[in-house]
This record gives structure tokens, sequence and C-alpha cells, in this order.
């Protein structure tokens, strides 16, 4: 865990320093776990768990979200919205900052305990994201980091690695971009000259809600190479993207 980390930890226990505000409940090798309970609009109350990951706060913090008073729905929806704001934010101490953005946020107007009419549920969304990568010259490295970070983000996908170098995502909206900010603040790859490097010249190609059922959709992550575009049509159709693909075409290199 950072210094810069334990920290913010210290600063957020002085800041929510009332009866039931904090609570310091995990520090390991494998970060640090911490509980904030405060208000959003109405009064309701909301308890947050934070969990920091030892390379916090280059990645984001892990979120969950739990109230007596309002439902599991309306609980989903106030982590995705806290998800989508930490993505823009700049990669430093954060925690204070979400809970602020939570005590601004509107709960639903719907009853605590019509869940069904909140739909849909937006931390569940499915989404299909392409990357294009400029080069890999340290593939071990880079597709174990790859592999890593899609299983912590709990995304699917592909590295398809010939005339184009593509990654293929499926996943909830938040984690895909926490991916692509990932690409481009982690040291991934290497230079020309040996020296390490972030993928800055990464592109999002085509980011757009999955229509796949559970059945059909990617599993895991895969490397697979595809030396024209037949290959990498081959590719896109074997997971039922075709669509996709003819959408992808007039951006990919000749």
């Amino acid at each position: 865990m950072s210094d810069d980390a334990l920290e913010e930890v210290s600063v957020l226990s002085s800041i929510y320093c009332g009866e039931g505000e904090f609570e310091l409940l995990q520090q390991s090798a494998d970060g640090v776990t911490v509980q904030i309970t405060s208000s959003v609009v109405n009064g309701e109350k909301v308890t947050v768990l934070f969990h920091l990951p030892p390379t916090y706060p280059l990645c984001l913090p892990d979120i969950s979200v739990s109230s007596s008073t309002l439902s599991r729905a309306q609980c989903q929806d106030i982590r995705q919205k806290l998800l989508i704001h930490a993505v823009t934010l700049p990669r430093e101490a954060m925690i204070h900052q979400l809970i602020e953005k939570l005590q601004s946020l509107a709960v639903s107007e719907s009853s605590p305990g019509a869940e069904s009419e909140i739909t849909p549920d937006q931390d569940q969304a499915q989404w299909i994201s392409v990357l294009s990568l400029d080069h890999i010259r340290s593939r071990s490295r880079y597709i174990s980091l790859l592999e890593r970070w899609s299983k912590q983000l709990q995304l699917s996908g592909r590295l398809i690695l010939g005339r184009n170098i593509l990654v293929l995502l499926q996943g909830n909206i938040a984690g895909i971009k926490e991916f692509c900010c990932l690409l481009k603040t982690v040291k991934v790859d290497v230079d020309s000259s040996g020296r390490k490097c972030k993928e800055r010249l990464m592109k999002v190609l085509i980011e757009t809600p999955s229509a796949l059922s559970t059945e059909k959709s990617l599993q895991g992550f895969e490397v697979k190479e595809c030396l024209s575009l037949s290959e990498l049509c081959a590719a896109f159709e074997e997971v039922h993207l075709t669509e996709v693909y003819k959408k992808l075409l007039p951006s990919l290199r000749d």
C-alpha cells in the first residue's frame, strides 16, 4: 500500500469523525478496506465500502454500497454512478471526492421496495468495446497485464495480434473505461529504445451496448493471431460479433 493511500485513510478518519461515520476494516498486503456511512438526498443513510488495492490510486478502488432503507437496485445505481465518476477523476486520492459525489446524488423516487421500477440495472449491462494498440514489444509482460486487468475488472475479451493489434472487451462500462485508463497510466511495454512506456496511442474504435446472450458471450481472456482480414473477420464471427466487425472495418489499417 502506497504512503499516499495510507495518508488518505488517516485524513478520511479525521474528516468523517462522527459516530459510526468511518471505520478501518482491514489493512494487509492485499490493500486497505474502509467503510464510510453518509447521507444522500432526502437524508437516506448509505454505507459505502471502499477497498483500496496495493496499486491504488493508479487503479480505482473497489466499491460496494448498502443501505437499510434503500432497495438493492437503488444501491447498485448509486454504486454505478460512483464508479463512472471515479473514472473521470485524476489518479490521486479520490475517496473524499467520491463521498462528496455521493452526497449530491439524487435517489430514485420509487419506493424502497420497488426494485422492479428501476430498470435496467446499469451495473449489470454488458458492453462491447474494441481497442486499437500501437505496438507490443514486451509480449509476455504486456499480455500478462492485460489478462490480470481483465480478471480484476471482471471483463472478458480477446487480444488479436496481426496487421492490426486489437483488444476486444465485454463487460460493464465502468470496467471497460478503467481498463482503458490503466493502458494509458501504467507502463505496459517498452519503446524502440527498450525503455518502459505507456500505451499512449491506444484508441477506442468501438464502444457499444452488447446484444449477446450469456451463452454466446466471450469467456475469459484469449490471445488469437489473425494475419489477414479474412482471419480477422472469422475471429469476430466466432464470437457472434459480425456486425461489430463490419462497423470496425473502415478504421482498420490497410
